[in-house]
């Protein structure tokens, strides 16, 4: 299943694989990768107990995407560990955690779908015409429910970061 024009990049609209996630559902299980001293795997599983925000961007290695992360990190510093960070895209691992490492980004994990694009599917945030991540947040409750979802309409533009952040504040 996609969904045709869910998304535009500077106004050409693009295509979303699988469904769109809805606040009320179980939030589907994934294996995401990230590196800490070498290649480990995130899953769902892993961020039960505690509230969740995953910020989906298309690539670190931009503007927009950057600011994104930042921003969140930023932010979510005052949360301390009462909550998981995923910042998820396709880039590598490596190229994530180097681009954490040089911003000083530590409040949000980076981890990566580049192997088999299973969080991309199964969130609807993968755009099949460009083979990258649409920009979304998702705020999950400790039991793994989606208690918020945006699809950011613009890939070009930012995510509304008041409403997912009060998504997340709700949780705790």
């Amino acid at each position: 299943m996609s969904r045709s024009g869910a998304v535009t990049f500077k106004g050409t609209p693009l295509t979303l694989a699988g469904k769109e996630l809805k606040p009320g559902q179980a939030a589907p299980e994934f294996k995401l990768h990230y590196f800490e001293g070498g290649l480990k795997e995130i899953k769902l599983a892993d961020l039960k107990g505690k509230p969740t925000i995953l910020s989906v961007v298309p690539s670190l290695d931009t503007p927009v995407c950057q600011m994104q992360t930042k921003k969140f990190n930023e932010s979510l510093g005052e949360f301390g560990d009462r909550i998981n960070a995923l910042t998820v895209s396709l880039d590598l691992p490596f190229a994530q955690n180097r681009f954490c490492g040089a911003e000083n980004v530590k409040n949000i994990r980076p981890a990566s779908d580049y192997q088999d694009r299973n969080f991309g599917n199964s969130y609807g945030t993968l755009i099949e015409e460009l083979k990258i991540m649409c920009r979304a947040i998702f705020v999950l409750d400790k039991a793994g429910q989606v208690t918020y979802a945006e699809y950011v309409p613009e890939v070009a533009s930012e995510p509304n970061y008041d409403a997912a952040l009060q998504a997340l504040k709700s949780q705790l």
